[in-house]
């Protein structure tokens, strides 16, 4: 029977790979985005792995791998863009603690291995259902990114596994601090990929999270860890004696509620404080695959303006434009730019407006300057060399001297930064060969806040907005505002831009600063400081629209104090880990005798 179902897993994952990656291949030569049909190319995909896995491998347990299933599913439901449910992530790793729990007891000294297995299918599952979206953008990158994640986030569970079998006094701990400390280390490494931390799982909800000005989104991956743990331990002790734990269980409803009540508090109490600004956001709606980069600059510059007219008037203060709008423009010379120069004929009219926009930007270096940031050299036609960096640029109109102007700084891994470079230097003749750039683009280490008499702007572009301790700062440096310019279009009508968008509403609750949204296409909106989307743009349309926010200079706890929780669980890691170390190295008789002692 068993061998029955294996087999039609098999057959049925081989025809959807079959159809889904025919028709992705299809549209992709009609020049046509592919929708939902990554989602399933990449679950078929999945399956097919599965079912040859468990027709190869004799001590597959089935058992093990629903429950693995069910963990996955219940964090994918729970996070922004399956459906959510908020409160399933409470309970997500409860299956997967339980096939720990099953392995142990079962014994032997695969235990580790066999545990990563079903680890692995958790997250692998998890990814897929939650950033699938990804894959729109680029097939091979969205596989790369949905496996390493996956493998990345099961280290810490087998590290869990080793605690709580060698140390099991230290094993919540050890579950809370590991995985936390995992999330942490994805904010800062050259893949970083922070998107599914466990905090932002709450994005859509931000009344549940107002306390998040205090903690971050730590504060959130922190919450569902803990409960996930006391969960867990609570089916433990019924499994032994067969009746549910009064105590624990008013334990576990307390730590549930009271942090909502709390919030629901402070929500019901925050108002927006500051200095009011009257903010204007275009959406040109411009599609990025085969849309945007041929249509003539002249031409949408017009289109933006043209936009732009039907809300700016003598009282807007400012108007953004979303991320890459023009370019590749000369830092040196934007001036001249044709599209600038149009820009300028709206500034002309409304002389006490600015414009902050986005662009493609490079930086020549002349003979005799020092080269230095994400250098590329390019081969003239004369024979020479000419040395340049580029830059995803965000700078505000009319220039000063020098402009002020924002580089990205937390880029994409893949499109806009080779991972490991340093390291990998020796792959630069087969990246060049490909069209590719081993440099990337440049970056800034301070943050470039854009000053004004109404309001301090933080200018962040696209994945920028994902990180709060990268946004605090610029808030510790004077910001008073939050732009966010991005082109959430790669991804097709998906999640992804939504989750965008939600992610964005963390951003203000941690900094209580408001937020114009500006994107090229997906969703632009106003967000207030509790973290409500105000207004916003539908999907695929060309609109403008403006709103009144609040600049407030004040400081939250967060932006002093930063990740404060994820630093603590870095140490106690630490601890752990070497303790785990110690352990292996030092007979076991020495730890008996030292507790008989």
């Amino acid at each position: 029977m068993k061998k029955k179902i294996q087999i039609s897993l098999l057959l049925s994952s081989l025809l959807i790979v079959a159809y889904t990656g025919y028709e992705m291949k299809r549209l992709s030569d009609e020049e046509s985005l592919w929708g939902h049909f990554s989602l399933f190319f990449l679950l078929g995909s999945w399956g097919l792995i599965v079912s040859i896995i468990s027709l190869l491998k004799r001590h597959f347990n089935h058992r093990y791998f629903l429950l693995s299933c069910i963990s996955g599913l219940l964090l994918s439901i729970g996070f922004p863009g399956l459906l959510p449910v908020p409160l399933f992530m409470f309970m997500g790793f409860v299956p997967l603690l339980m096939v720990e729990h099953f392995i142990t007891g079962d014994g032997g000294q695969k235990s580790g291995r066999q545990f990563f297995w079903y680890a692995f299918n958790t997250f692998i599952l998890y990814n897929i259902l939650t950033t699938w979206w990804v894959a729109n953008a680029a097939l091979a990158p969205g596989i790369f990114a949905n496996v390493v994640n996956s493998l990345l986030a099961t280290i810490p569970l087998v590290l869990y596994h080793k605690i709580s079998n060698k140390i099991p006094r230290l094993a919540g701990m050890a579950f809370v601090a590991l995985f936390i400390t995992y999330e942490y280390n994805h904010f800062y490494w050259d893949l970083s990929w922070p998107w599914l931390a466990l905090g932002n799982g709450f994005a859509e909800v931000p009344s549940w999270i107002q306390w998040y000005e205090y903690t971050g989104i730590f504060g959130g991956s922190l919450w569902i860890l803990v409960i996930n743990f006391l969960i867990f331990r609570l089916w433990v002790t019924y499994s032994a004696t067969a009746k549910w734990n009064k105590k624990q269980l008013s334990i576990i409803l307390s730590i549930l509620v009271v942090p909502i009540i709390i919030s629901m508090v402070m929500y019901s109490q925050i108002t927006d404080k500051g200095t009011k600004v009257e903010v204007a956001v275009v959406q040109p709606n411009y599609e990025p695959h085969y849309e945007k980069f041929k249509i003539p600059e002249n031409i949408q510059a017009k289109h933006y303006l043209k936009l732009a007219a039907s809300v700016v008037d003598e009282n807007t203060d400012f108007l953004v434009l979303p991320e890459t709008s023009f370019g590749y423009v000369e830092d040196r010379r934007m001036d001249s730019y044709p599209a600038i120069q149009q820009l300028y004929g709206l500034l002309a009219k409304y002389p006490k407006l600015k414009i902050v926009v986005g662009l493609s930007a490079y930086h020549l270096f002349r003979e005799g300057e020092p080269r230095v940031g994400a250098v590329r050299e390019q081969k003239m036609a004369n024979g020479k060399s000419r040395y340049l960096e580029t830059y995803n640029y965000a700078v505000q109109l009319p220039l000063d001297n020098p402009p002020q102007a924002h580089k990205k700084s937390k880029l994409v891994p893949g499109a806009e930064i080779f991972p490991f470079k340093k390291i990998l230097f020796v792959f630069k003749p087969l990246v060049d060969a490909l069209g590719g750039t081993l440099e990337g683009n440049g970056t800034e280490s301070t943050p470039a806040v854009l000053k004004s008499e109404k309001a301090n702007i933080a200018p962040l572009i696209c994945y920028e907005s994902v990180y709060g301790d990268y946004v605090a700062n610029f808030v510790r440096h004077g910001a008073s505002l939050l732009f966010v310019m991005t082109n959430d279009g790669w991804w097709d009508d998906t999640p992804g831009h939504r989750q965008h968008l939600y992610f964005a509403s963390l951003r203000s609750i941690e900094t209580r600063k408001s937020i114009a949204r500006a994107a090229n296409s997906g969703i632009s909106a106003f967000i207030n400081q509790r973290g409500d989307i105000l207004s916003q743009t539908k999907y695929n349309e060309a609109k403008a629209i403006k709103h009144t926010l609040y600049a407030n200079s004040e400081k939250t706890f967060y932006v002093k104090w930063g990740d404060l929780i994820a630093r603590i669980s870095l140490f106690l890691s630490i601890v752990l880990v070497l303790n785990l170390i110690v352990r292996a190295v030092v007979p076991a008789d020495y730890f008996t005798e030292a507790n008989a002692k």
